[in-house]
């Protein structure tokens, strides 16, 4: 593996139900992949590929949530798809990460369709922002692969009604929307601002393969209490921290 131990941290998630190991520098998971595990209505017995999955935040949050799930990741960074696989072991969570790009998928995962393929691709266009200097962080922050190509590859990968959920920043839904092709239907979009009055900063995106309701925008999730930030006080709303600390579902509509 890529990372010393002394290179790494230990992480606790939903309240310490998940222990992540993480590195010290580069890349770390923080809420964004636990409110994407917790929006995802999966039922015992249902596939989940996690595309990009880094060190299995998103995948291990829900199969914690959700027992008996088929879980499957794909990351192309080697050094955190190992992390992946060593976090799964230790949280007893089944997991099958592969190592691959979503251009080169392996065909165990190109032969298998899912009931949900879930993602958190990168924010930020590289022309707009300032890269990093560290390598993992920069695969996994600034976009190499469009989002197009993104959603192509879940759209692929689902069964036929099946569903491709994916936290974005809100100012990238319109090219989440355009990259939707007829594939794909009842999309529905849940805003998630950080204070009343504020506006979004990221999204929840959802699609059905396959369906054929109408778009919906759901109210947003506000995620603190207050106007501001006051101290060293938690100010997560009741909702918002249950869904963290506790793994509470977290209903799109």
């Amino acid at each position: 593996m890529g990372f010393a131990r002394a290179d790494l941290t230990e992480d606790k998630y939903l309240g310490g139900q998940v222990v992540l190991m993480q590195p010290r520098k580069g890349y770390r998971a923080g809420v964004d992949p636990v409110f994407l595990a917790a929006s995802i209505a999966a039922h015992e017995g249902e596939s989940v590929l996690d595309l990009g999955c880094g060190v299995g935040a998103a995948a291990l949050c829900l199969g914690t949530r959700v027992q008996g799930l088929r879980l499957v990741g794909v990351e192309r960074q080697p050094d955190y798809a190992d992390l992946a696989r060593m976090n799964a072991f230790d949280n007893n969570i089944d997991i099958d990460v592969f190592t691959a790009d979503l251009a080169t998928l392996p065909a165990d995962v190109r032969d298998e369709s899912f009931d949900h393929v879930i993602m958190n691709p990168p924010y930020h266009l590289r022309d707009r922002s300032t890269t990093s200097t560290d390598p993992g962080r920069e695969a996994a922050l600034f976009e190499d692969t469009p989002l197009a190509t993104w959603i192509d590859a879940a759209t692929k990968r689902l069964k036929p009604r099946g569903y491709l959920t994916m936290i974005q920043k809100a100012e990238r839904l319109p090219e989440i929307l355009d990259g939707m092709d007829d594939r794909l239907g009842s999309i529905l979009v849940k805003p998630l601002a950080p204070r009343e009055g504020r506006a979004a900063v990221l999204v929840l995106v959802q699609a059905r393969k396959g369906g054929r309701g109408a778009f919906r925008l759901a109210s947003p999730l506000i995620l603190h209490d207050g106007a501001e930030h006051v101290g060293d006080t938690e100010s997560y709303r009741r909702e918002v921290s249950a869904i963290l600390r506790e793994g509470a579902h977290l209903p799109l509509w």
